[in-house]
């Protein structure tokens, strides 16, 4: 492979002649030949935006000429439009500051902004990557900066429409099936009957508020580092470069961010990452809760509950013909499952911001980039593959309800509660049902009993807006 000598502060390095990035990226290369994971899309677009901020920014303030202010904007532009994806290199598993991505991001815009003035990448003149691109930044104030922004811009334009789409899907099914009576079932045991509608608006309820979360954790990530340099005092920047660079990042992404309130905070302690993957852990385990709940309720076909049907979607065996799985809830059970990992990473990360600057930024900012893009990913794929094509079986709901000893709760107000475990206990020695034995034993007439058992006696919401609720 063919190299070109790039310099450093440690002496000079052998690059790929092809490559955009320059001594500090190839260095870390060579020492963090990991794991193959770097960041994804989200990230590196977010760095690359702070960048052109800056450097329009550092422009207006006088600290940056036209040419190099422009050829530098130019570059980092398109490195977000995507340009450049194959020239960040630099696995998750690095210095903890994350700083050799900031310099991998530094390198890559002041080689193309280079190449742009002059006609040839790499080097450092006219545009160097820590006095040009990185002016007035530190790889401790712009990597949780970056985290914030790609997790907010994940967050809004991914998971919440994907959430909305999977919340909206269920709530159409609790009001399809709003009038199909079914048994309940606590400890797995059967309970007294219900809608199941009413267990659908259940599942959209629970997805309702886990948007809600979601929303919440947007506005925690709304305080940006940018400005507080190296250890959180702002050394070397000018004192207007924070809130200007701010400004013009929620104009372009359409989200107020702000400074942050106190950089030694914002720096040190990530908090705010942590907090939303509690969020997007609480999202997962509901989830969790949904697919299994399907899973019972489609159960059989012939043999288990059977209580609703999902769509046949491929062969669930290579030995047993005919058999079908419930192939999507398994797999967003396992999306949870890496959710919930992530979070125990994110959780070890926040703890180990040690006095000024928190030294596990990167496997965070990768978990929780994952997490959000994993979730969205699932939520869509579960309303649109499995609850979409989900159809009721009424006769089977309605066969469990006449089989289930829990009926003989309806009792207990007329005959009292002895009374009615008397009855369940000897509906299921004999194998008949609450209603046989009560009719056997003369204990209430048909009439009675049926208004008893059959009487519209179950709370229902009395509209559909009112159970999408």
């Amino acid at each position: 492979m063919k190299t070109r000598k790039e310099k450093d502060s440690l002496g000079t390095i052998n690059v790929p002649e092809g490559a955009y990035f320059g001594a500090s990226t190839q260095r870390a290369v060579e020492n963090f030949p990991i794991s193959g994971l770097t960041f994804s899309p989200p990230f590196i677009y977010s760095l690359a935006l702070i960048k052109k901020c800056a450097a329009m920014v550092n422009n207006e303030l006088g600290l940056l000429d036209e040419k190099i202010s422009g050829a530098i904007v130019a570059s980092a532009q398109e490195v977000m439009d995507g340009k450049f994806d194959d020239q960040f290199v630099v696995d998750i598993f690095q210095t903890g500051s994350g700083t050799s991505t900031n310099m991998n991001m530094n390198e890559v815009i002041a080689s193309r902004a280079n190449e742009i003035i002059t006609g040839t990448k790499g080097g450092k003149s006219p545009v160097h990557p820590n006095d040009h691109v990185n002016l007035g930044q530190s790889s401790n104030d712009v990597i949780p900066s970056t985290i914030h922004l790609a997790a907010v811009t994940s967050i809004r334009d991914g998971l919440i429409p994907s959430l909305v789409t999977l919340q909206e899907s269920l709530s159409n099914k609790a009001w399809e099936f709003k009038d199909i009576k079914k048994i309940g079932r606590t400890h797995l045991q059967d309970a007294v009957p219900i809608f199941l509608g009413q267990e659908f608006g259940a599942y959209a309820r629970q997805v309702a508020l886990g948007i809600k979360k979601m929303e919440a954790a947007e506005y925690g990530l709304a305080e940006l580092a940018l400005g507080g340099t190296a250890v959180g005092s702002g050394l070397n920047t000018h004192p207007e470069f924070a809130e200007r660079v701010i400004a013009l990042i929620s104009k372009h992404s359409k989200f107020v961010f702000k400074e942050a309130e106190n950089h030694f905070q914002a720096q040190g302690a990530p908090d705010a990452a942590v907090e939303t993957s509690g969020a997007l852990k609480t999202m997962a385990v509901s989830l969790v809760k949904i697919c299994n709940d399907i899973r019972w309720l489609a159960s059989g076909p012939r043999c288990g509950l059977g209580e609703i049907s999902i769509p046949s979607l491929q062969p669930g065996s290579s030995i047993m013909p005919g058999k079908i799985n419930p192939v999507i809830p398994e797999a967003v059970i396992q999306v949870a499952a890496q959710v919930m990992g992530n979070d125990i990473t994110i959780m070890m990360g926040g703890q180990s911001g040690n006095l000024e600057l928190n030294v596990m930024l990167p496997v965070m900012a990768y978990n929780l980039l994952q997490s959000i893009d994993l979730l969205a990913s699932g939520a869509n794929l579960l309303a649109e593959k499995c609850i979409a094509g989900i159809t009721a079986n009424r006769q089977k709901c309605m066969e469990n309800i006449d089989k289930s000893l829990a009926m003989a709760t309806y009792l207990v107000p007329h005959v009292g509660y002895d009374k009615a475990a008397s009855i369940a206990g000897k509906a299921d020695e004999t194998g008949k049902s609450i209603r046989e034995v009560v009719l056997e034993e003369k204990i209430l007439t048909e009439n009675e009993l049926a208004k008893i058992l059959f009487s519209e006696n179950i709370r229902v919401k009395d509209g559909k807006d009112k159970i999408k609720s």
